[in-house]
Formats: structure tokens, C-alpha cells, sequence
């Protein structure tokens, strides 16, 4: 296992990189640096639109007509199925992390450039989490583990063995102590504190069978509120709020449909949730009713824009589409195609500027949110 020596600059063009996706070893698909695992180490290549797919124009009544270019992030080999961008860095930069049923998570610069992949897991990965300072990476997977990781050296720290598939994990926010939030197919929700490893972990709820009715489907550890409280989404079609003090839920919410996905806006307050062919919208706090936007597909997962909060980024379970929509309306800013297979997570990254698409074709795309801006490997030829 080698060492990453250090994390990308953020400069507008590394070094040796041009955007038409040719590179001293970067957009074609080769790691331009040691890394840790012993994955593909495939980095990533602004998509020509020469006919494969891989760009698209912009449709909808807000569309712009700048040519949209997405990044190709290649090195998975099977569905990819969660992401997750961490905060952003002092530098300006952020991360960006994926599971996929390869059964290798893999860690990226904010560039798409591979970082390293997480090798232990011995079956599909189904949820990736990084700790607020990127320090620390938390996967679950099929073979019944949650795991611990190292984002620097790419070293196992921790694996919990469950009874089950674990299906989603939460890291809190907290730098000291370290905690997890571990759900899935057992419906339990476990609490294990990372200074004790070896402690049992305690079960959320008044019953230790179950936590929750149905699968737990997605964990999210609010980052305000003393990080005291965390929310479940589970199968049965219930949101639910925690004291994590106490293990008790204080709140549910029933939204008629098995949820199939949640994720908490880069900045807090707002929750997006999918649930049948809609998108809810839940105020973390409680204070504000729900927002719900009924589509005409069956959305996979949804992603707020982090400070505009006037649209989101939909996945969608039956097509090849991307999907930006309008907050207010509910109707589509923007439709691209790029994926070969349907779209199964979309997230906005912690500055706004890019969204990231994973699919079933086992890639993921990293697309501009205002197409022609200089940004990244993006340069304006204006």
C-alpha cells in the first residue's frame, strides 16, 4: 500500500492537463500519482461529444446554449449507487467520494482526478461517507461490514461486523470523540463509538430488534444542533429524528412511499428525499412544513443546490437522463444525457459549481451547474 502524498492544488488547469481530455496522465485514464489500493487508479476526461453520449445540450424554458461537457470519471466496474462530496477545504477544494458494487469505494480530488480506492470489502458497496475534515471515510456494504478508513493512507481502521447488509452509515460531525451511525436490511439503527471499537454498539429505539419497520435506507447526523440529533430514512416510508443522547425518536414524518434515498444540503437545514415519484423537501429543524414536488419519474435520489436553494439534481431509475429542476415549479430547468444506463445518485458539490452523477454504467460525470464559466478543467475559450 503506497501513500498519496498530499491532495490536488486548486489551480485552474493542473499542470500537464488540457481539457480536451489529453494529458500526461490524467484524462486518459491513468493516475498521475501514487495512490493507495490497488483499483484502476483511472482519472477522468472532459467528454468531446463526438457521438458516444457523452454531452448534451440543455433543454427546458432556462436552458442556456453553451455546449455542456461533462467529466468522465471511469475505474468503477459495476453500478455506481451513492456519493458524497465532503466540505469544502480551506484551500477551496473539496472531495468527492463513491460506492459502487465492485465492491470499491473510491476517493476523488474536486478535479475527478483518482485519489485512492478503499480495498476490504468483499461485496457491493452500497453507502460512502467522509468525515467533515476528509480525514476519515465510513463505507457499508453486502458482506454484513461497516468500515472505518483512513483518507490519507487509505488504511482500515475499523470493521463492524453486522447480521445483514448494511445499507447506509453517518459519521458526526464532531472531530472528537468519533461516532457512527450504522442501518440497513435489519432495520436496526447502531450507534458505535470509534474510541471503543470493541464496545457493543448501542441500538437506537425502545425496542433492540428494530429500529424501524422497513429497510433503513439512508443516515444523516445533522451537523447543527450540538450534533445531538440524527434523522433515518427508512422502506416502510418514514423519516425519522433522534436523540442521539438518549437513543429515543423524538419525530416522524410519513411520507406514503418507501424512501429511497436522503441526503442533508451542503450547509445545512434542509433535508431532500425521495420517496415513490417525489421529492421532498423537510425542514432538518422542524419549523418549516414540508416542500414536495411531484415528478413524472421515479427520481433515485435528489440534491438541493447548496446556496442558490432555488433548484435541484434528480437521478432517475428508468433512463439514461440528468434532470435540474426548478424549486418553485417543480418543472425542468434542464435535461442532459451522458450516462449509458439509468442514473442511480446525483449530488451538488459544497460550492455549487458542479453537480456529480453515478450510474448504472458503472461511471460517474461531473457536470458544470453553469456551463461555459471557467471552472476546474472547464476553460471558457472566450
Amino acid at each position: 500500500m503506497s501513500y498519496h502524498n498530499g491532495y490536488p492544488s486548486r489551480s485552474p488547469v493542473p499542470r500537464g492537463l488540457t481539457p480536451n481530455g489529453n494529458s500526461n496522465g490524467h484524462a486518459n485514464g491513468q493516475s498521475n500519482g501514487g495512490a493507495y489500493g490497488n483499483g484502476n487508479g483511472t482519472g477522468n476526461g472532459v467528454a468531446n461529444g463526438n457521438g458516444n453520449g457523452n454531452s448534451a445540450g440543455p433543454s427546458g424554458p432556462q436552458g442556456n446554449n453553451s455546449r455542456v461537457q461533462p467529466l468522465l470519471c471511469s475505474g468503477h466496474t459495476r453500478p455506481v449507487v451513492h456519493l458524497q462530496f465532503s466540505n469544502l477545504l480551506d484551500d477551496g477544494t473539496y472531495m468527492l467520494i463513491s460506492a459502487c458494487k465492485d465492491g470499491s469505494p473510491m476517493l476523488r480530488s474536486w478535479l475527478g482526478d483518482w485519489i485512492g480506492t478503499f480495498i476490504g470489502h468483499k461485496g457491493a458497496v452500497w453507502s460512502t461517507k467522509i468525515s467533515q475534515d476528509t480525514t476519515r471515510g465510513a463505507t457499508g456494504g453486502a458482506d454484513y461490514f461497516a468500515k472505518i478508513w483512513d483518507c490519507n493512507s487509505g488504511e482500515e481502521l475499523h470493521s463492524f461486523a453486522h447480521k445483514h447488509i448494511v445499507r447506509t452509515v453517518a459519521l458526526n460531525p464532531q472531530s472528537q470523540p468519533q461516532y457512527l451511525l450504522t442501518g440497513g436490511n435489519e432495520k436496526k439503527i447502531r450507534l458505535f463509538d470509534l474510541n471503543r471499537p470493541d464496545a457493543d454498539p448501542l441500538i437506537l429505539g425502545s425496542d433492540p430488534e428494530k429500529s424501524c419497520d422497513g429497510t433503513v435506507r439512508s443516515l444523516v447526523w445533522d451537523d447543527s444542533q450540538g450534533g445531538a440529533v440524527g434523522v433515518s430514512a427508512s422502506e416502510d416510508g418514514t423519516v425519522r429524528w433522534w436523540d442521539l443522547r438518549t437513543l429515543s425518536q423524538v419525530a416522524q414524518l410519513d411520507l406514503g412511499d418507501p424512501v429511497t434515498s436522503m441526503e442533508l444540503a451542503h450547509g445545512g437545514g434542509t433535508l431532500s428525499v425521495t420517496a415513490g415519484k417525489n421529492v421532498h423537501f423537510l425542514d432538518i429543524l422542524r419549523q418549516h412544513p414540508p416542500v414536495t414536488i411531484p415528478l413524472t419519474h421515479q427520481p433515485t435520489s435528489a440534491s438541493l443546490h447548496p446556496f442558490l436553494r432555488d433548484r435541484f439534481v434528480a437521478g432517475s431509475a428508468n433512463d439514461p437522463w440528468v434532470r435540474v429542476y426548478d424549486l418553485d415549479s417543480g418543472t425542468e430547468r434542464e435535461v442532459y444525457k451522458g450516462h449509458h444506463g439509468p442514473v442511480l445518485c446525483a449530488s451538488y458539490s459544497p460550492d455549487g459549481e458542479v453537480y456529480a452523477s453515478g450510474s448504472e454504467d458503472g461511471t460517474v460525470r461531473l457536470w458544470q451547474t453553469n456551463p461555459g464559466k471557467s471552472y476546474g478543467l472547464w476553460q471558457s475559450q472566450e
